[in-house]
């Protein structure tokens, strides 16, 4: 479970809090101890401070780029953008993961986007059959969450359905005949693929988040628990559902599902909007998660990784706020191989800088693959060259 925190988190007013700093570095929320001695954290997230001991942090994480679609391209791909940084000219995790390891099971598609796509998270030129599925209905609207995809017309039913794609194939077969290139054959797999996702009650019944007991939703974070002027004012969705979605999705037999939690670009306001909106759904939402991973079996295989294209800066601006910074950003991880309570990298006292075990987005990306069962060093040909999946990094053993 990829947790997109798009817009660049504020290393310092989450994961790396800097207690001892100058006023305009520290900023206006303090740090405060956790579970785990010598570890603290924002006095923003005492749900998260309590559960130290569940996951961990990378503290060293820099790359080169402060532009949101730019980052978003290396953390997704491991490669620098191209000249439209909101086009992906190499494939995401995502689609390295459907391409390479494919179906956990054939019933739900291996690749996922809640609620839709994202710069860097194409599939580039692994081609169609490797882009995500993309729920399109976001569970962060209030009421019934119904996918599109999944809606038939009215007076239709699914053995219809069945006879509908008999009549295609029937149509198709002149065309796979005089198909000399094999293209026809790989969309008509594709193709049976999706009818075999669209038709599954496996499929329908992990998409149905409103089967989830009210309980366990609420416990994530509903809209009614936080103050609707509040989030008003500060700008931040209830994406805690979102989170909820992916759970189900993972537990059904997705191999990866990237969730969509912008929007962190706290330029202006930046400590109300934290305060106010963020940081509370941030704290809440992330603990049910680990909690209902362990809870259920699955937390020693899932790995969930936190992190967004940049931090921000060290100096609180003059609208109360952080810029892009890119130079030093933490990211924060959980289940599957990664040992809870531990901090790899260090900061500078300011907050700007690697001080100590510097890491690379690569190198986050290395960690997912190897969890996942990707070979980095294969090699998928693009332009007649083969490229390889990461260009450089490899796992950050200190977490496992």
């Amino acid at each position: 479970i990829l947790l997109w925190m798009r817009g660049g988190p504020s290393h310092h007013d989450m994961w790396d809090p800097k207690p001892d700093a100058p006023a305009e570095v520290k900023g206006e929320f303090g740090a405060m101890n956790t579970n785990v001695t010598g570890i603290q954290v924002s006095d923003m997230l005492p749900l998260s401070a309590k559960m130290m001991d569940k996951w961990s942090i990378i503290r060293s994480l820099h790359h080169h780029d402060a532009g949101h679609s730019a980052g978003d391209q290396i953390c997704f791909t491991g490669y620098n953008p191209g000249p439209n940084p909101d086009t992906n000219i190499y494939p995401s995790i995502g689609s390295v993961v459907s391409k390479q390891v494919g179906h956990l099971s054939t019933q739900m598609p291996p690749y996922v986007m809640i609620p839709r796509m994202l710069p860097g998270a194409g599939s580039a030129y692994l081609g169609v059959a490797h882009k995500p599925f993309e729920t399109g209905a976001d569970p962060a609207t209030p009421g019934p969450f119904k996918l599109p995809n999944f809606n038939l017309a009215e007076g239709v039913t699914y053995d219809q359905v069945g006879d509908r794609k008999g009549l295609l194939n029937r149509f198709d077969t002149m065309r796979r005949d005089a198909d000399k290139t094999g293209q026809l054959d790989a969309a008509d797999r594709f193709q049976s693929r999706a009818w075999e996702i669209l038709t599954s009650p496996t499929a329908r019944d992990a998409f149905d988040l409103d089967r989830e007991p009210s309980r366990v939703r609420e416990r994530y974070g509903l809209l009614p628990a936080f103050d609707p002027k509040a989030a008003d004012r500060c700008g931040a969705p209830n994406w805690a559902q979102r989170m909820l979605l992916a759970r189900r999705l993972v537990e059904a037999g997705t191999r990866i599902v990237t969730v969509d939690l912008r929007w962190w670009d706290t330029h202006v306001k930046g400590f109300e909007s934290l305060k106010l909106g963020f940081l509370p759904r941030w704290d809440r939402a992330f603990t049910a998660l680990i909690e209902d991973l362990e809870t259920r079996g699955l937390l020693e295989t899932t790995l969930v990784v936190a992190w967004g294209e940049f931090g921000r800066t060290p100096k609180v601006n003059a609208q109360a706020g952080r810029d892009h910074y890119p130079n030093v950003f933490s990211a924060a991880l959980a289940g599957g191989p990664i040992k809870g309570g531990r901090v790899v990298g260090a900061s500078d006292s300011n907050g700007a800088f690697p001080k100590a075990s510097p890491k690379t987005p690569q190198d986050v990306l290395a960690t997912m693959y190897r969890h996942l069962g990707v070979d980095t060093e294969a090699q998928y040909m693009n332009n007649g060259r083969p490229v390889p999946v990461l260009p450089s990094g490899k796992p950050v053993d200190e977490l496992c």
